[in-house]
């Protein structure tokens, strides 16, 4: 699709783009009362006025064509508006009317529940800009994988370059929001295009008679050399003969792709065929698009599909019936079938790929994103100014922690409030961007080659007959097999062993930070019992780190900014107190 020169403002073009729609419509209007009248004369009085009809057609079909491309226009213009408003929305984080992804959500991995990568208010509904049902499974699945540093710096690479291409972030998405609305499944397809079409010799004679006979006989009745009797028995032949292959093209006809896929994989590739890549990355991707051979491709595509289609359509069941389309339909299907049938299937994933990199640089570039990422081979965590993604820009506090080598366990603890569940959610997120080749949501971000386990969010369910500290001890299981096997593991526990009673909670805790110690772990515990924090004194590899609270009149204060050392208050009392417990 061919845009104009000046996009901007929208509103303006758009209100352009629809007046000129409206005068191709009623021009095209007009032209088909035109057509009626020549042809109600020609056949009634006067021969010559059915002369002009063929050109009359052609331009009748140019209009249709013209009046499809402002259509395509405007779809392409509300998009992009609706775009814009989406961005405002979720730069003030108000996300409850994007895609949750709900059925990513997966209770036994490692963490992507924790960290509120799907469902209400999630990162996937900032990050998500893929249009297509494999696009977006592609994206949730890269979500939850595991973290991968060499990967990592190739998608970065990637996702730096992509960033600069402002223009092909927007067209690319606003395209697909516009055409591929009703997705259907393309496996039956893929699979009929693997397939050989059948084809005998003599198809090629009947694509040849079929429409010089159905011309000669028409031309012949109309001017009175013959009896129109004689087109009658032309339908019957051609009935008979069309029943051949009527088969092989009603099975494409019931299992064709929407008209908005192949018309958005078309569109796709030719904005990817003028752009050039730097990156290796990028530019293995952009192979198949090196020229313009694909979208060609896919164009002829585009035609076929419009015809296989309509084949019921009322029009095309006479014309066939007079000129027998359908051998040249399938020599068409046939013939594109060799050319490029094989590679559509893979392509679409191609197209999957780019969708995830078009998200994440649209997300880049909507954050600001500018942190720096350093990916080292030491066991270490340190992060400058790091924030929540999930909370307002302007309200997000930022912090500074470093996790050294030598030190393996940090006890978190705090007021209750105060921020200690956000701060341990906040470093498991930013890995999670990291992992995806983004930019922290920090100053900078310092990490070592760690697998992410996490036991946070830990519910019972009555379905399953499991109770919320069973859950724990579950994610707690996986954490120290994980251990056990020899990977190296940053873990976020919090309020660990929250279930059982006060005496076990300890001892249970004083052992599970032994055995993790033992082996190649980092991690953050966060608890309410003080009394671990005295561990940091025979325990070399243990820190103590905490949030605080004040307590002003009736009103609690929290200033969310990390603390070296155990917290010297907990504000639990004042909170029952607050909320009508009365203390004698």
């Amino acid at each position: 699709m061919k845009l104009p020169e000046t996009l901007y403002p929208l509103p303006e073009t758009l209100k352009q783009v629809g007046k000129k729609s409206a005068f191709v419509a009623i021009s095209r209007l007009l032209l088909f009362f035109l057509m009626l009248a020549f042809l109600i004369i020609g056949l009634s009085d006067n021969k010559l006025f059915l002369l002009p009809l063929p050109v009359l057609v052609l331009i009748f079909v140019a209009l249709i064509n013209r009046f499809n491309y402002y259509k395509d226009l405007k779809a392409f213009i509300h998009e992009l508006q609706a775009m814009e408003t989406e961005e405002a929305e979720r730069k003030k984080r108000a996300l409850k009317n994007f895609d949750p992804g709900i059925e990513f959500m997966e209770k036994n991995h490692p963490f992507c529940n924790d960290l509120d990568l799907f469902g209400s208010h999630s990162l996937f509904q900032l990050l998500n800009h893929t249009v297509s049902a494999s696009g977006r499974k592609l994206l949730a699945g890269s979500m939850k994988a595991q973290i991968d540093p060499e990967k990592a710096c190739k998608n970065y690479s990637a996702i730096e370059e992509l960033r600069e291409k402002t223009l092909l972030i927007q067209h690319f998405q606003a395209i697909g929001r516009a055409f591929l609305k009703e997705e259907k499944d393309k496996s039956r397809f893929y699979n009929w295009l693997k397939e050989p079409e059948k084809w005998h010799i003599t198809y090629f004679l009947f694509i040849w008679i079929g429409p010089i006979g159905g011309v000669s006989l028409l031309l012949a009745a109309l001017l009175g050399w013959l009896p129109s009797a004689w087109m009658g028995l032309w339908i019957l032949i051609g009935m008979a003969i069309l029943s051949l292959i009527y088969k092989a093209l009603n099975t494409a006809s019931k299992i064709w792709p929407g008209d908005g896929d192949i018309k958005t994989f078309r569109i796709w590739a030719q904005f990817l065929e003028k752009t050039a890549f730097k990156d290796p990355l990028l530019t293995k991707l952009n192979t198949h698009f090196a020229d313009a051979q694909f979208s060609k491709g896919l164009h002829s595509l585009e035609q076929i599909s419009f015809l296989v289609q309509n084949r019921l359509n009322l029009v095309y069941i006479i014309l066939n019936l007079f000129f027998w389309l359908d051998f040249f339909l399938l020599w068409r299907l046939r013939r594109w079938k060799r050319d490029f049938g094989t590679d559509l299937s893979e392509i679409e994933k191609i197209f999957d790929q780019w969708q995830v990199y078009i998200s994440l640089a649209a997300f880049s570039n909507s954050s600001g994103l500018q942190g720096k990422i350093n990916w080292t081979t030491n066991p270490q965590f340190e992060c400058k100014n790091i924030k929540h993604p999930l909370l307002k820009i302007d309200q997000a506090i930022g912090n500074d922690f470093n996790m050294k080598e030598l030190e393996k366990t940090v006890l978190l603890t705090g007021a209750n409030m105060s921020g200690k569940t956000t701060f341990m959610r906040t470093l498991g997120i930013n890995l999670v961007l990291v992992n995806l080749g983004l930019r922290p949501f920090a100053e900078s971000l310092s990490i070592g080659n760690f697998q992410l386990y996490t036991s946070m969010r830990n519910t019972d369910n009555l379905g399953e007959s499991v109770s919320s500290f069973y859950a724990e001890l579950f994610r707690i299981k996986q954490i120290i097999e994980a251990a056990e096997k020899g990977e190296r593991i940053f873990f976020l526990m919090d309020e660990i062993l929250k279930g059982t009673n006060t005496k076990d909670r300890i001892l249970g805790s004083e052992a599970l930070i032994s055995q993790l110690a033992s082996k190649q772990t980092k991690g953050i515990i966060s608890t309410h019992d003080i009394e671990l924090s005295d561990l940091e004194k025979s325990l070399p590899y243990l820190v103590n780190y905490s949030f605080h609270s004040e307590i002003a009149d009736s009103e609690i204060l929290f200033d969310y900014k990390l603390k070296q050392g155990p917290c010297p208050s907990f504000n639990a009392y004042k909170l029952m107190q607050l909320m009508g417990v009365r203390f004698e």
